[in-house]
C-alpha cells in the first residue's frame, strides 16, 4: 500500500517564521520611526526658510518686517505675530505648527512647534531669527539655553 505524502508545513515551522517575521519588525518600526521623524523636521525647517523669504518680501515692500500675518484671510497683513499665512508662504510640514513667534520693524522669528499627538510631538521647537540664527530645542525643554541647541543639525 503506498502512502501519499502530506505536504504542508509543522507547527514548529510556522512558529520559526512567525518569530523570524516579529524580529524583523521590531527592528523595522524604529528605524521608520526615526526616518518619519526626521522628514517632518526637515519640511518644518524648509517651512521656516520659505516662511521667512516670504517676510524677506514683505520687508522689501513695506520696509518693515510688521504686520505681514494675514489673520482675518482678506490677502492684507493685519498683525505681526500669529500662525503663517498664505500671504507669506505655504506650509508643507504636518506634525508642526509654523508661526511669527515675534517681529519689530526690524527683525522676526519664526518658529515651528510641534504638534501634540503627532509624531514629532517631543522633537522640540525650531526657530529662525531673522539674523540667520537656527535654534532646535533638542530636549523638548521649552528654552535654547542647552549646549547644541543652536544649530538645526542632528
Amino acid at each position: 500500500m503506498d502512502r501519499v505524502a502530506i505536504k504542508g508545513f509543522s507547527l514548529i515551522e510556522l512558529l520559526v517564521t512567525v518569530a523570524i517575521l516579529a524580529i524583523v519588525v521590531a527592528v523595522a518600526v524604529p528605524v521608520y520611526s526615526g526616518y518619519s521623524l526626521r522628514a517632518q523636521r526637515t519640511n518644518a525647517q524648509a517651512d521656516l526658510v520659505r516662511c521667512a523669504q516670504g517676510l524677506e518680501r514683505h520687508a522689501a515692500e513695506t520696509m518693515r518686517y510688521t504686520p505681514a500675518v494675514d489673520t482675518d484671510g482678506d490677502g492684507l497683513a493685519d498683525a505681526s505675530t500669529g500662525p503663517v499665512s498664505a500671504n507669506l508662504c505655504a506650509i508643507s510640514a504636518q506634525d508642526y505648527d509654523t508661526t511669527v513667534h515675534a517681529a519689530t520693524p526690524g527683525s522676526f522669528v519664526l518658529r515651528a512647534t510641534p504638534k501634540e499627538n503627532a509624531a514629532a510631538a517631543g522633537d522640540g521647537l525650531l526657530e529662525l531669527h531673522s539674523d540667520g540664527v537656527r535654534r532646535w530645542d533638542r530636549n523638548a525643554d521649552g528654552d535654547f539655553d542647552d549646549p547644541n541647541e543652536n544649530s538645526w543639525q542632528p
